[in-house]
């Protein structure tokens, strides 16, 4: 069988999120597959970083999807080129967008459907662009894998998906995610928040990260508590609007913000493992891997109410309310002074991770892409 898959969002020193998916999912099915033929559609010239295997082919065509005005073209005229130039016999897409130009079978990865429920965090052209294409390309994928049960209920609440069309694939972790002994984690300390114990946020600074909401409740924490515990940033700083920029502002504390834009995956993961605890809140989220990341890590997780995130985290994190400044305050708060309850979290995430892998979600991927054939 040859399988066509939209890898545009793996680039070389510039993945997020989803480019993380892809490259851990593609990698394992590469490998797993070789009876099988992969042709890897690009949208600008690829690192052959990318190229798992001797049954990978690359392919890529302009324009590159650098604004939204260039999503239909790229997705509805050249996509579609490449995929009947290939002689596929199957569409796969992990990033949410798709084609309906195509007649062979495609499986569509939705992680989440945010803009359905959350326009005001977007601009005009994106919210008009993701709510009139993805229910289209929703319904015209012969089937869905989404990242969580929330995902799924929410494709068929919102836009009537069948569920027996949906197969569940949750995301997994990076192993290079692990513990640090004390002398280490000063060395970290030392090098990204001058030696302070810090909580930390990872994650694309977006409004729905919610890190404008977190340094207020940051301040309000400091303020109240007098507790000298920096806040470390990593992520980069390309959609910083002026809501983030009045919340820095206002801050009495933002000496103690440090921000250190995207890191590398080795020092991230040091500064994960490094971190008082993880300060991950939210407002939306189709799985948050970044939970993951922090149980791996041994460090307790804050993490949102709502969403896909009390799902994946169980009960080994603490939880609170991301549109509630004063409430995200008061578990910083907690997790400052209660070290019995950092002491359990930590074990409990330990155990709580061992039930997802990447392993798990390639193996879960693949067999939605055989029920496509059938």
């Amino acid at each position: 069988m040859r399988i066509a898959v939209n890898t545009r969002l793996l680039l070389k020193g510039n993945m997020e999120g989803i480019g993380w998916y892809g490259y851990e999912t593609l990698s394992r099915i590469v490998k797993n597959h070789p009876e099988h033929e992969f042709i890897f559609l690009f949208d600008r010239p690829f690192s052959r970083d990318f190229i798992f295997g001797s049954n990978v082919k690359g392919m890529w065509m302009p324009p590159p999807t650098r604004h939204v005005k260039l999503y239909p073209i790229w997705f509805q005229y050249a996509l579609p080129f490449m995929i009947k130039r290939s002689k596929a016999d199957l569409f796969l897409s992990i990033d949410g967008h798709s084609t309906i130009a195509t007649e062979i079978p495609t499986v569509l990865v939705i992680h989440d459907i945010y803009f359905h429920h959350h326009r005001d965090l977007l601009s005009s052209d994106w919210n008009n662009y993701l709510n009139y294409w993805t229910p289209r390309f929703a319904n015209h994928a012969k089937r869905i894998a989404t990242v969580s049960g929330y995902t799924k209920g929410d494709l068929i609440a919102s836009y009537g998906i069948d569920a027996q069309k949906i197969d569940v694939t949750p995301n997994g972790f990076n192993p290079r995610y692990t513990e640090l002994d004390d002398a280490q984690k000063q060395a970290v300390r030392l090098q990204y928040s001058k030696g302070k114990p810090y909580f930390l946020f990872v994650g694309l600074i977006i409004k729905r990260k919610n890190l404008h909401r977190l340094m207020e409740a940051y301040d309000l924490f400091r303020k109240k508590t007098g507790i000298d515990i920096a806040l470390v940033v990593v992520g980069k700083r390309k959609w910083w609007d002026a809501d983030h920029e009045a919340a820095y502002n206002r801050m009495q504390f933002k000496d103690d913000v440090y921000f250190t834009e995207r890191l590398e995956p080795e020092a991230l993961s040091r500064v994960m493992a490094a971190a008082l605890a993880l300060t991950y809140v939210p407002v939306f989220e189709g799985f948050g891997i970044p939970i993951l990341e922090g149980f791996a890590s041994g460090i307790p997780v804050l993490t949102s109410n709502v969403t896909s995130m009390p799902e994946v985290g169980g009960d080994a994190a603490l939880y609170a309310n991301p549109f509630q400044c004063e409430d995200i305050a008061e578990k910083l708060e907690i997790l400052a002074r209660e070290s019995n309850l950092r002491s359990s979290l930590v074990q409990k995430g330990l155990l709580r991770k061992n039930h997802f892998s990447w392993n798990i979600t390639a193996t879960k991927l693949w067999e939605s892409l055989e029920k496509a054939c059938k």
